[in-house]
């Protein structure tokens, strides 16, 4: 293995002495040795339920999900109203442990959930699974909003934090503190494994999957020129960020998060207003793809599985990741967290990603024929024929082109935030992962935020498929040790529900003056 990783870093060096012309194989030799080492594992993550298309993973988030919402009785309807009340702070103590208000908390953990995934996955997922994919991630965002509830709970009560003020905690220290408590054994090997995914998460999905797909846009906008160029100027303005902490990147989240979101809902919703005559189709196509798949290969098991596996991807409920985000809001109320985190899949999926879904149907770049009135299918390529032969951010690209020529360009600085939000972020989930199996050590902190950024620069040389198979499999991997714990130590989360709501009831919880 040794000499092999020698090859290729032999042939790098090689292709940057050889000048511009041989720039591109850089690329290349990156690509193709990422591809070769993570193959076996995202085939192995991804395997089916015997006798149906379903994958395993796509069955675990969505019965949790199911679980978790008839739990707690329904909390992301209940909860709703209380959820925005906390965001606007009317319940915030600025005496509180901790190191960010619950709206930066909220922006921290949106922007590493409110990026490509919105962008770049819908369009994966409506060209595979159809139009009827966006019925099924709504649905999946709108249980899933009972998923984080239970996981950002437990993530600010079992948080650890320290004499100089700065917190850590996440589902490696409830796995670990929760099942202590309830004396259940095998916390601290939960933990460690669920650091070690949590780790290749955020290099993976949170990282390579964001600097791949911006590196795709800037390269539609501008004209075709490597990877590697793009890589490396991100990753030098992640790492300037990055390096200040949790309260650098909350303070430019919660500038940068409600820009992009209120930017790319605002041109969704110019162009959904010009074809406002077709709004009414397109939600007929969604909700008749949903149950009939319209002719696409797999029907509706193939509009089922992307929809629920993007949805996952893009909103991370049941991840464990915005734990570790939200694990840093001033409070000394655990619940209050698990409202505010209500509120991440209901922006995220519910409100951008459909809005994806309904630019890319109603702009009709995927191509019908025009005898059956059925999507057209490329089998070769796995998926529904588009205009230009188009896929991921590119096809999300195409579709606001046809209504704004010049909004690729625009799409390409949405994407480009949407990409930095999302690494910066999710470089302090990684962060807390990798401190917590190495030491909060300033050295140890570094050498992480070093590797994130040379991963930033990998991400953006490799191709899209095997960039997103690693990724959806290491978030995924996450939510198999995350909902174990979950399960395990749902019982005291309903307990801090209860003692919560009497309170807020009886009037010993009031809203502060501020």
């Amino acid at each position: 293995m040794t000499r092999i990783r020698n090859s290729a870093a032999l042939a790098v060096l090689g292709a940057v002495a050889a000048g511009p012309a041989a720039a591109q194989s850089i690329d290349e030799t990156i690509n193709k040795a990422f591809a070769d080492y993570t193959g076996w594992y995202v085939s192995f993550i991804f395997a089916p339920v015997p006798g149906t298309n379903f994958s395993w993973i796509a069955l675990w988030l969505v019965v949790a999900a199911l679980i978790f919402t008839f739990y707690f009785s329904f909390i992301q309807l209940k909860g709703f109203g209380h959820s925005i009340a906390l965001v606007k702070g009317d319940y915030s103590d600025p005496d509180d442990a901790g190191e960010v208000s619950h709206f930066q908390a909220l922006a921290t953990a949106l922007s590493g959930t409110v990026g490509l995934g919105n962008i770049a996955g819908v369009a994966v997922a409506v060209g595979i699974g159809g139009p009827g994919a966006t019925f099924w991630m709504i649905l999946a965002g709108l249980f899933g909003m009972a998923t984080k509830f239970t996981e950002c709970t437990l993530g600010v009560k079992y948080r650890n934090e320290y004499p100089d003020g700065h917190v850590s905690g996440g589902p490696m220290y409830y796995i670990t503190k929760g099942f202590k408590e309830r004396g259940i054994p095998g916390g601290k090997v939960l933990a460690v494994i669920f650091c070690i995914f949590t780790i290749l998460g955020a290099l993976g999905g949170g990282n390579m999957f964001q600097a791949n797909q911006a590196h795709a846009q800037l390269a539609n906008v501008i004209g075709d020129y490597p990877g590697w160029i793009t890589g490396v100027i991100l990753a030098g303005v992640t790492f300037i960020v990055i390096v200040g902490g949790i309260k650098s990147i909350a303070r430019v989240t919660e500038k940068v998060v409600p820009f992009m979101g209120i930017f790319y809902v605002g041109v969704s919703l110019v162009i959904l207003l010009m074809n406002y005559d077709m709004i009414l189709w397109a939600f007929g196509q969604i909700f008749l793809g949903a149950f009939t798949g319209l002719g696409v290969a797999g029907g509706f098991t193939g509009a089922l599985i992307q929809g629920f596996r993007r949805a996952a991807f893009s909103n991370e409920a049941g991840i464990g990741s915005a734990a570790i985000a939200h694990s840093a809001v001033k409070t000394r109320e655990p619940v209050t967290e698990g409202y505010v985190a209500l509120l991440e899949p209901f922006i995220d999926t519910v409100v951008i990603c459909t809005m994806t879904a309904l630019v890319i149907v109603i702009t009709g770049v995927m191509q019908v024929d025009p005898e059956t009135g059925l999507y057209m299918w490329d089998s070769e390529a796995g998926r529904i024929m588009t205009e230009g032969d188009v896929t991921g951010v590119a096809l999300t690209s195409s579709a606001f082109a046809t209504v704004f020529s010049w909004f690729p360009l625009m799409l390409a600085i949405a994407v480009v935030l949407f990409a930095f939000s999302t690494m910066i972020s999710w470089s302090y989930y990684g962060l807390k992962a990798w401190t917590y199996l190495f030491g909060e050590s300033k050295g140890s902190e570094v050498t992480f935020k070093v590797i994130f950024c040379l991963f930033i620069v990998i991400g953006a040389a490799a191709s899209l498929g095997p960039v997103i198979d690693f990724s959806d499999a290491m978030l995924f991997s996450m939510a198999i040790v995350n909902i174990v714990g979950l399960y395990l130590l749902m019982p005291i989360v309903r307990a801090e529900l209860a003692h919560y709501v009497s309170r807020l009831k009886s009037g010993e919880i009031k809203r502060f003056k501020h």
